[in-house]
């Protein structure tokens, strides 16, 4: 189905309304305009007789606590929304981001537009975007190590030294590249627009089923991002020579200490994260408005 400009959607059904008993606030704790929005955004859920439930978050590794909802609001930034979509990754639930941060390419909802942007879902009129994830798995020793999910990226990366690691990478069985680089990032479209663009890699469009593979400041020039389906078998191989020690980092905050000879695989996800439109702007419009392209009067 096409939804808003374009943009393939979920099917969204007339009496959402009806259906919407109880939902989540997930709230940025630090950010001061996120308390206080908090209030605002309850007493307008409980006016239409919403169950209310809200979660305050913070830098730190925060566990996700179970979340039985019809609809997720998350009230901060980027970091906000990656949070909740872990907590909510095959729920199916909906995530109405309103963007409170610095930057934010996926919570493209403003402070000012969260209410009508709120009722325009609630009857119908705006798109919802379902967007892919991964799953990364460490294996050491013939066994899993750990799962992780994530929406935006996961990096391997030198720990607490900026250093050179090595890393061998195999798609679908097959070996492709040695990389000796200060680490590699594995981003999805959704990721496409943060680490993984800041270190030289392509912007896709986030309802893509590609992954991204970028190498971070590599020591041989030839080695390049490249873009695969997301289908495709991935597994990066550590080196049994390190002179540093290797995290792996998903979605800049789930740490895994790697060890020589770790394989990490990285899979499509079963699930997904479905996140509401606006209609004040597609995603076009919003990467022309935030990294100010030519022909801005600030660019």
């Amino acid at each position: 189905m096409i939804g808003y400009r374009g943009i393939a959607i979920v099917e969204i059904r007339k009496d959402l309304k009806n259906r919407i008993q109880r939902a989540i606030i997930v709230v940025n704790s630090l950010k001061e305009e996120a308390v206080s929005l908090l209030g605002e955004v309850e007493e307008h859920l409980r006016s239409l007789a919403v169950e209310v439930q809200t979660i305050l978050v913070d830098e730190r590794k925060t566990p996700c606590p179970p979340m039985e909802t019809d609809l997720a609001i998350t009230l901060g930034g980027d970091g906000t929304l990656l949070y909740g979509a872990r907590c909510l990754a095959g729920s199916n639930v909906p995530i109405l981001a309103v963007n409170l941060g610095d930057f934010g390419f996926i919570t493209e909802i403003s402070r000012s537009e969260w209410a009508d942007a709120l009722r325009d879902y609630l009857e119908g009129r705006l798109a919802v975007s379902r967007r892919i994830m991964f799953e990364a798995e460490v294996h050491r020793d013939r066994r899993v190590l750990q799962r992780f999910s994530g929406l935006n990226d996961a990096v391997v990366r030198a720990g607490h030294i900026s250093r050179i690691i090595a890393l061998r990478v195999h798609l679908s069985g097959t070996y492709v590249a040695r990389y000796r680089a200060d680490g590699l990032i594995v981003a999805t479209p959704t990721g496409s627009t943060a680490y993984s663009m800041s270190a030289g890699g392509p912007i896709l469009h986030p309802e893509m089923d590609a992954f991204i593979l970028n190498p971070i400041c590599p020591f041989t020039l030839s080695n390049r991002p490249i873009v695969i389906p997301a289908g495709e078998g991935c597994e990066l191989e550590v080196e049994e020579i390190q002179r540093a020690e290797i995290v792996l980092v998903v979605d800049g905050k789930e740490v895994c200490h790697l060890e020589p000879k770790d394989r990490i695989v990285f899979t499509r996800s079963e699930k997904h994260t479905f996140i509401i439109q606006s209609n004040k702007r597609n995603f076009y419009e919003v990467l022309r408005s935030k990294l100010n392209w030519a022909g801005e009067p600030n660019a």
